[in-house]
């Protein structure tokens, strides 16, 4: 039994609420071990020696079943979330701006594409790289202020959910990978 990490796309965006406390209980009653979420943004970390991809089928259906919610689910073991944070190409930024880099875990992969379309977006020094499956932004004047993210939408990228660098080091610390706080 290892940890996993649980993201779900769109939780307490958009109307889509599951409060915590529930989405713990609900983890608990599928034999989760000692879940644990991270505020109310959409992370569970839980205990489990479950395949990642039957995981993420068994969240989502328990979430359709238990919230009456559609909500993509997205399953990471400790290792890939290191490879991911070691990944990070924007390692500076990061370490000066954490909420200002992006990391877009995705379902099934990127898009065909989708990375030179995400660049023809790009304005005013934003920028994105593709690093093992993820989309990695920067954001030097914000998310709420990016081009990218107005435009951009899953057709264009694939499913995914992004988590800026201080919530992946948080996910990274709750199933205890050390790491520095610029990734480097």
């Amino acid at each position: 039994m290892t940890y996993r990490i649980i993201l779900f796309r769109g939780m307490n965006t958009g109307g889509v609420r599951a409060p915590v406390a529930e989405l713990r209980a609900m983890a608990e009653a599928m034999g989760l071990k000692n879940p644990r979420t991270l505020a109310a943004s959409g992370n569970l970390v839980v205990e489990s020696g479950k395949a990642t991809e039957t995981l993420e089928h068994e969240i989502e259906a328990a979430m359709e079943k238990t919230f009456g919610l559609r909500v993509a689910a997205m399953v990471r073991t400790p290792d890939q979330w290191a490879k991911m944070v070691a990944a990070n190409p924007f390692p500076r930024e990061a370490a000066a701006h954490p909420a200002r880099v992006l990391a877009m875990v995705m379902k099934d992969g990127i898009k065909d594409g989708a990375l030179e379309a995400v660049r023809a977006l790009a304005e005013g020094g934003e920028r994105v790289e593709a690093a093992d499956g993820v989309l990695w932004f920067w954001f030097p004047d914000g998310q709420g202020e990016s081009a990218i993210f107005k435009k951009a939408a899953p057709r264009m990228l694939g499913m995914g959910t992004g988590r800026n660098w201080n919530t992946v080091l948080k996910l990274a610390e709750m199933v205890g990978l050390k790491e520095t706080r610029s990734g480097a």
